[in-house]
């Protein structure tokens, strides 16, 4: 079955983009990037928010080298992409397809259906959903060395403690802190 995987920048004080949406905070190097390549191997789909979608949209179709990495890129623009949003009217940015209502079925039969593993960057409010419906198969929570302050906070809405177990952890050369987590009643 595949898995969904979040993928996610955090700040040490726990925020994911900054007041304004802004993820400039991002702390990234040869290391990070050859980890995210890495990953990137293991996936074949890109789950979005419709606010993350726009702003990866107007990002990666026109950005080159070497501003950044031509795998990278290249995975970004033609990977599927599938953008969870009631009011995207219609995507422009390549292999998009717009899901209105996120269910559980839905959701259920994705996992199921062939190919690899799928990611999410970004998109908060679809982590909060898929992690109240236990969607989520793994955490990879790239902690930052910087404190913003105030900021979007990854998880809202929800209104049960969730009991994580630690797959893993990594430390990266730039100070970043990788943490690998599972709902902790999986096995």
């Amino acid at each position: 079955m595949r898995k969904i995987i979040v993928s996610n920048y955090v700040t040490l004080d726990g925020f994911f983009a900054g007041p304004k949406g802004e993820i400039d905070w991002f702390v990234w190097d040869d290391e990070t990037a050859s980890y995210s390549r890495e990953l990137m191997a293991s996936i074949d789909t890109i789950l979005f928010g419709r606010v993350t979608y726009e702003l990866m949209a107007g990002y990666w179709p026109t950005t080159s080298q070497p501003a950044e990495d031509p795998v990278i890129i290249n995975f970004m623009n033609n990977s599927p992409k599938i953008v969870f949003s009631r009011s995207l009217a219609k995507p422009d940015w390549n292999n998009t397809h717009v899901v209105r209502e996120i269910g559980k079925d839905e959701i259920l039969k994705m996992k199921q259906g062939p190919g690899r593993d799928m990611v999410i960057y970004g998109s908060g409010s679809i982590v909060s959903t898929l992690t109240r419906m236990g969607l989520i198969d793994e955490y990879l929570l790239f902690v930052n060395p910087v404190v913003l302050g105030s900021g979007k906070p990854m998880f809202i809405g929800l209104q049960n403690k969730v009991d994580l177990k630690l797959l893993g952890t990594r430390t990266f050369q730039c100070g970043v802190v990788l943490l690998r987590y599972q709902f902790a009643t999986r096995t």
